[in-house]
């Protein structure tokens, strides 16, 4: 078992989604920064949607008390093993009792830690991503626990990467979305020169930006949308949904973020700038 000594800002367990559930309003949910956790998981030769810790911000302090074998990628957080440094992308080996905890974010928003085999809390709707209330709880409390496979022996084929971080991109690629040619010239040169920079409203379901575009009236009925679907509000303001995003919305969905820019995007924070480019 993993137990949460200190639980973080937002700690929870996610793997790659919870898919054909849609219909029934049910978000994707999974990790933010699919990127940064097929590299975990490969460094651990993990399954593809083998579950990891996503670590939002302000990281946790966790115990393990069984032996395995841990890797950290995404945003860099001075983290420590038994009070020993360990870095992203590079395999380290866990004894029972040992303590790894989180200290300053250096870069980028969200940190991931898997372990090797995955952790196994109970599937719901066939996925062990957090979403309340689909599952009991949506974060991480002091005091809970959180279970994984014992592995004493294990010899990783790589056991280190060095990863071109792209935690410092601020270009987001987008294609056309189902609205997207009912938007103006003027609105068409402000999204694509502007340069907008994310808002306090950001979260795993949503982001949002300070600046705004064109106002604009029209309206439309109620349709499906993914996470990456950039919806355009009548005020002008732009609403980026994000992996527990609705699965439908009744504003126009002007553009689409491609699963790179989703992950480029899942890694930014207040002020951080942005700017999309079509491709």
């Amino acid at each position: 078992m993993l137990k949460v000594l200190k639980a973080g800002f937002y700690t929870t367990v996610q793997d790659s989604g919870r898919f054909l559930y849609r219909n029934k309003g049910v978000p994707v949910s999974g990790v933010m920064d699919e990127m940064s956790v097929f590299k975990v998981n490969s460094l651990l030769e993990n399954e593809k949607s083998a579950a990891v810790l996503e670590i939002t911000m302000t990281g946790p302090t966790l115990l393990f008390e069984e032996e395995t074998y841990i890797v950290l990628g995404g945003a860099q957080m001075l983290a420590t093993l038994n009070n020993l440094p360990i870095q992203n992308y590079k395999v380290y080996q866990i004894e029972a009792g040992d303590i790894v905890s989180f200290g300053k974010l250096v870069k980028g928003f969200r940190c991931y830690l898997g372990v090797k085999g995955g952790f196994t809390p109970k599937k719901i709707l066939e996925s062990r991503s957090y979403y309340k209330p689909i599952t009991e709880s949506n974060r991480f409390i002091d005091g809970d626990v959180v279970p994984y496979q014992y592995q004493q022996i294990f010899q990783p084929k790589i056991s280190e990467l060095k990863v071109d971080s792209f935690l410092e991109d601020t270009i987001l690629q987008v294609s056309k979305g189902p609205e997207f040619e009912l938007l103006t010239d003027k609105q068409l040169e402000e999204l694509f020169s502007k340069t907008f920079t994310v808002a306090h409203e950001n979260n795993r379901m949503a982001y949002q930006v300070h600046e705004t575009i064109a106002p604009h009236n029209l309206s439309m009925l109620t349709s499906a949308t993914l996470p990456g679907t950039v919806q355009l509000t009548p005020s002008g303001k732009l609403i980026i949904l994000m992996k527990d995003g609705q699965t439908t919305g009744g504003y126009p969905r002007i553009m689409q973020l491609s699963n790179k820019a989703i992950c480029i995007l899942a890694q930014k924070r207040v002020g951080n700038p942005i700017s999309f480019k079509l491709v």
